[in-house]
C-alpha cells in the first residue's frame, strides 16, 4: 500500500475522535473556549442529551469577521504562536483542533460580534465538506456556537451514545467541574428549554462557600475545612473535608491546576496519602482543591483531553500539596475528633490509633522505634545547626555524661524546680493521705501483672516494687505524683518534676553542641509583638542553639525555617509560641540561664499524665543519666506525708 496525506476532511473526524468522545466532550472544549475569550456569563441549551443540539452562548470578546472562517480551519488559535508560547501555557484551549474536529462531526453554525464590530457575522460548516459559508447575523457583543446533529455523519460513533437522560448526566457534571473552577462567572444550563442549573457569579468568599454548596452539598461545606497556603510561586487553596465525610465513591473529588479540571494521578495521590489511614477502607475523601503555579512550572500537553499535566518539580508539587493538606486535617484536633467518630461507627481498627503528628513525650523517643520515614519523606534531611555541632548524635546517655551539668546550673535549675514543690505537694498530700487511708488511690494492677521489667526483690509491696535501692512505688496519684516509700518513709513525689531533672541532664550536650535542627518544607509565618521581636533579636543565638532558625520579615512578622529534630511531631506555631513565652517570662523575673532555655523545650516533651509503664521507663531513665545524685533528686522533688492524724482517727 502506497503511502498517502489523508483529505482534510478525514484528518478532522480522525482528530475529533480525541477530541469529542460524546456530546460533553464537545461542551468542555466550547465552554473553555467562552472563559479564554474573557466570558463573564455563558449559557448553555442542550437537547435531547446532546445528540440534537448543543447551543453555547457568551458575552467574550467575539471573533472578528475576517477571522471566523479561519477559526473552523485545524490547527488555527489565537492562544499561542510561537514554541516559547507552548512552555508556558496560559489559556485553557490552546491546540486550534476543537472547532474544527466538531464541525467535522456536526453541523456548525458560529455567529460572533466584537466589541469594536457594527454587526455580527455567522459561519457554517457541515461534516460533508468543510466549506464555510459566511453570512451577516444580528447578536450581541460575544459569541453563540450552535452545534446540531452530533455525529450525523458518522453513524457508526453515533450507535454508541447512550440514553439522553445518561449523555445529559455527564454534561451537568462538566459544568459542575468548570462552575467550580470559574467562581466568578454566571452559569446557566438547560434541557429541553427548562434551567436545570443556574450558577450565579461569586465574588465574595461567602458567595464563593455558597457556591460550592450548591455544587457539592451543604453537608460538604459543614464538614469541610478551608485551606489556604502561599508559598513562592505556589499557591494551594479550596476546601478539604473531614475524613468523617468519607465518600463511597469518588464522586467529590475536585481538582484544579492554573484552573484547568484535572483527574492528574500525583495530586490524587497526594491528597489520598493526606488522609492516610483516617479513612476507612473502600472509602474515597472528599474535597474541592486549587493549584495554581508559574505556568512554565508545568506542561498540560501531554494528555488528549488534557486531564493530566505534567509538572517539572514533581515530587516538590506532590509533597507541597501533601503537606498542606495534612497539616489541616491536623489542625484544631480534626483527626482525633475523625478518629472517635470512625471508633462509634465501628471502624476505628481500620486507621492508626495515633495521628502521625500526634504530640509524643520523650520517654517515648527512649523506647519507641525510629518515627517512620515515608510518612514524613516530604521533611528534608537533618542537619547540624553551629560549627561545634559535628559530634554525634546520641539518644542514649551515661552517668558519666550526666556529670557536666555543673555544680552551678543544678543549683539554678534546683532553684526554679523548687519555688512551687512544697506548696503544690501539700495540695497534693493531704488528698494521697486520705486515699491511702480510705484504700481508694489508683492502682494498675493488671499492668504490674504483664510487667516484664519486675525487680527480682519483691519483698516490698507497691506497683513497680524496688525501682531503686530503697525506694518502692506504691500508687499512681492523680496521674502526675507517685506515693512512693523512700529510705522507710513515706513521701508524694512529683513525676513531672523529676523527668525534668532527668531530661536536663540529658539535653545539656545538645546544648553545647547544638540541637539537631530539621528544615521545614513549608516556612511558617508567625505574628509577634514589638517587645517579643525585640527579645527574639537579642537572644536570636540561643534561638539557634535549640535549633530554631528564623527570618525576620517585618516588623511584626518572623519566618521559621528551620526546627529541632526533636520536636518533629509538634505543632510549629504551637511550639514556638509556647518557647518564647516561656523564657520571655523567666527573663521578666531573672537574668535566663542555660537551664531556662532547656526547660522550655522540656515542658513540651512531657507526657500530660503518667502510667504505670511511662513511670517506670522514667525510673530508668534515673538510673542511667543522674546515678550521682539520684537520692537529692527525689528528695527536691518529692513531700513527706503525713499519716498521724489519719491514724488518730482510726484509734
Amino acid at each position: 500500500m502506497s503511502i498517502e496525506i489523508l483529505p482534510a476532511q478525514l484528518a478532522n473526524q480522525i482528530a475529533a475522535g480525541e477530541v469529542v468522545e460524546r456530546p460533553a466532550s464537545v461542551i468542555k472544549e466550547l465552554v473553555e473556549n467562552s472563559l479564554d475569550a474573557g466570558a463573564t456569563n455563558i449559557k448553555i441549551q442542550i437537547e435531547k442529551g446532546g445528540a440534537k443540539r448543543i447551543k453555547i452562548s457568551d458575552n467574550g470578546s467575539g471573533i472578528s469577521k475576517a477571522e471566523l472562517a479561519l477559526a473552523l480551519s485545524r490547527h488555527a488559535t489565537s492562544k499561542i504562536k510561537t514554541l516559547n508560547d507552548l512552555e508556558g501555557i496560559s489559556s485553557l484551549g490552546f491546540r486550534g483542533e476543537a472547532l474544527a474536529s466538531i464541525s467535522s462531526v456536526s453541523r456548525l453554525t458560529l455567529t460572533s460580534k466584537p466589541a469594536d464590530q457594527e454587526s455580527a457575522w455567522q459561519a457554517s460548516a457541515e461534516g460533508r465538506d468543510m466549506a464555510v459559508d459566511i453570512k451577516p447575523a444580528a447578536h450581541p457583543t460575544g459569541t453563540t456556537i450552535d452545534v446540531q446533529d452530533l455525529f450525523f455523519n458518522t453513524p457508526a460513533r453515533r450507535k454508541f451514545l447512550r440514553t439522553d437522560k445518561t449523555e445529559f448526566t455527564h454534561i451537568e457534571e462538566v459544568i459542575k467541574r468548570i462552575a467550580l473552577a470559574c467562581l466568578d462567572v454566571t452559569f446557566v444550563l438547560m434541557h429541553n428549554d427548562k434551567i436545570i442549573r443556574q450558577y450565579r457569579a461569586a465574588n465574595t468568599k461567602a458567595q464563593c462557600a455558597k457556591r460550592v454548596a450548591q455544587i457539592c452539598g451543604q453537608k460538604f461545606i459543614e464538614h469541610a475545612i478551608e485551606v489556604e497556603c502561599q508559598h513562592d510561586d505556589l499557591h494551594f487553596s479550596g476546601w478539604l473535608a473531614k475524613p468523617s465525610f468519607a465518600r463511597n465513591q469518588n464522586d467529590l473529588c475536585y481538582s484544579y491546576v492554573n484552573g484547568r479540571m484535572m483527574r492528574d494521578k500525583l495530586i490524587n495521590h497526594a491528597i489520598r496519602q493526606a488522609y492516610s489511614d483516617l479513612l476507612p477502607l473502600d472509602t474515597y475523601p472528599a474535597f474541592v482543591l486549587f493549584l495554581t503555579l508559574n505556568h512554565r512550572d508545568v506542561d498540560v500537553n501531554v494528555h488528549p483531553a488534557k486531564h493530566e499535566v505534567r509538572f517539572h518539580q514533581g515530587r516538590y508539587i506532590h509533597d507541597f500539596i501533601f503537606s498542606v493538606c495534612q497539616r489541616a486535617l491536623l489542625d484544631e484536633g480534626v483527626v482525633q475528633a475523625s478518629l472517635n467518630e470512625l471508633h462509634d461507627q465501628g471502624t476505628y481498627e481500620s486507621v492508626n490509633r495515633e495521628p502521625p503528628y500526634q504530640a509524643n513525650s520523650l520517654h517515648q523517643a527512649h523506647q519507641a522505634e525510629p518515627v517512620e520515614q515515608e510518612a514524613q519523606s516530604y521533611i528534608k534531611p537533618l542537619s547540624y545547626v553551629g560549627e561545634a555541632s559535628r559530634a554525634q548524635y546520641s539518644p542514649s546517655y551515661s552517668g558519666n555524661q550526666s556529670a557536666r551539668l555543673s555544680t552551678k546550673q543544678q543549683n539554678a535549675y534546683y532553684q526554679l524546680m523548687s519555688n512551687d514543690a512544697e506548696q503544690k505537694g501539700g495540695e497534693l498530700s493531704g488528698s494521697a493521705a486520705s486515699n491511702h487511708s480510705t484504700g481508694n488511690v489508683h492502682s494498675d494492677d493488671s499492668q504490674l501483672n504483664n510487667n516484664s521489667h519486675s525487680e527480682e526483690n519483691n519483698s516490698s509491696t507497691g506497683i513497680l516494687g524496688n525501682v531503686i535501692d530503697n525506694l518502692s512505688v506504691l500508687h499512681i496519684v492523680q496521674d502526675t505524683h507517685a506515693l512512693v516509700l523512700f529510705n522507710k518513709e513515706l513521701r508524694l513525689l512529683s513525676l513531672a518534676k523529676l523527668e525534668a531533672n532527668v531530661c536536663i541532664g540529658e539535653l545539656q550536650s545538645k546544648w553545647d553542641a547544638g540541637f539537631v535542627s530539621q528544615p521545614l518544607l513549608l516556612p511558617v509565618k508567625i505574628e509577634l509583638d514589638k517587645i517579643q521581636l525585640q527579645f527574639l533579636e537579642l537572644n536570636q543565638s540561643y534561638f539557634e542553639r535549640l535549633g530554631i532558625i528564623v527570618n525576620i520579615v517585618n516588623n511584626n512578622a518572623i519566618q521559621i525555617r528551620q526546627f529541632p529534630a526533636l520536636l518533629r511531631n509538634k505543632d510549629v506555631t504551637n511550639s514556638f509560641s509556647h518557647i518564647i513565652d516561656a523564657v520571655f517570662k523567666r527573663n521578666e523575673a531573672n537574668e535566663l540561664t542555660e537551664a531556662d532555655w532547656l526547660l522550655a523545650v522540656i515542658s513540651l516533651l512531657q507526657p500530660s499524665s503518667y502510667t504505670t509503664e511511662i513511670t517506670h521507663t522514667l525510673f530508668n531513665r534515673l538510673k542511667n543519666s543522674q546515678s550521682n545524685v539520684i537520692d537529692q533528686l527525689l528528695l527536691l522533688n518529692s513531700t513527706p506525708v503525713d499519716l498521724t492524724s489519719e491514724l488518730e482517727q482510726l484509734m
